[in-house]
């Protein structure tokens, strides 16, 4: 490196920063990075085709798997249903389930819905600037480690529990979930439309009244269960009213009759409704007697 301008000045090179100019066979020949411990190849275009082609095996996967199994729909939305239970995907669940508890709903919904995702998405994002360590062995991260650990059984514990109490919900409800329903109706569509008639069959033997004639029936017709079941006993399934063709097969007369008096899901308690209509005791268990005979035939 010369410092003056006399041409007898001894120059130094310490770095050369001219460019070399290649020829195109040249260019095509990777650099060696043997020299370079970790480092193989050059990143364009060599590591990036690699990741590009598994990028591509795993997005064709993907769409094989859409094809083959498509999204369950529901009905369209009404908002009328006040059935419905509303559901987040999966990766949601942990988010639902949290703001179901006390201090993460009601007057301290912005705990639940802002401060505590906010403090969770926030340390994820400044973890690599807090945990500055040149440690990678996750026994040597006590801290890491274990908020990492806690978060995962948090989320697994909180995923776990959501879509647990959905199907109790369901169950007490006597609901099944409109894209179950939609498929088994596409279902048996298609039997009808193939000649088969095995679906059309199936709900013939589950659409009549059993003992049409019995005083029970007589009951029924008084009671206040027909205003929202229907002469027919076919309910009102779209707003969460269970038919009751066929509820022999689901509960025994004593279950029934207990359902008449305490209640279940949305239906509120029936025994003092019917004793006020000028139903007796006796009326009760009998008509509790008649629905339990309702079974499929």
């Amino acid at each position: 490196m010369a410092h003056g301008h006399k041409s007898d000045e001894k120059i130094v090179y310490v770095g050369d920063s001219r460019v070399i100019k290649k020829t195109q066979e040249q260019r095509l020949i990777p650099k060696d990075y043997s020299a370079y411990p970790g480092k193989s190849e050059a990143f364009i275009p060599n590591f990036l085709l690699k990741e590009w082609m598994v990028g591509v095996v795993v997005l064709v996967g993907m769409l094989v798997l859409v094809m083959s199994d498509p999204a369950p729909l529901g009905y369209p939305a009404d908002p009328k249903n006040t059935a419905f239970i509303p559901m987040p995907d999966w990766y949601f669940l942990f988010m639902y389930q949290l703001l179901k508890y006390p201090y993460t709903s009601g007057d301290y919904v912005v705990l639940g819905a802002v401060v505590v995702p906010g403090l969770l998405f926030g340390g994820l994002l400044l973890a690599p600037f807090l945990d500055t360590g040149k440690e990678r062995r996750f026994y040597r991260r006590p801290i890491a480690s274990s908020l990492m650990i806690l978060s995962l059984i948090a989320c697994t514990y909180l995923t776990y529990t959501s879509w647990s109490h959905y199907q109790v919900e369901l169950k007490d409800k006597n609901i099944v979930p409109e894209h179950i329903k939609r498929e088994e109706e596409m279902h048996a569509k298609k039997g009808a439309a193939a000649g088969g008639g095995g679906a059309a069959k199936d709900t013939k033997k589950t659409a009549a009244i059993v003992a049409a004639d019995d005083p029970g029936a007589e009951i029924y017709k008084k009671a206040t269960c027909l205003s929202c079941h229907g002469a027919g006993l076919k309910g009102m399934p779209a707003s969460g009213v269970p038919a009751l063709l066929g509820v022999g097969d689901k509960h025994p007369q004593d279950e029934i009759l207990g359902i008449i008096k305490n209640g279940k899901g949305n239906m509120g308690k029936q025994y003092q409704a019917n004793i006020d209509k000028g139903l007796s005791d006796a009326d009760i268990t009998k008509l509790a007697e008649w629905l339990s005979k309702q079974k499929a035939q």
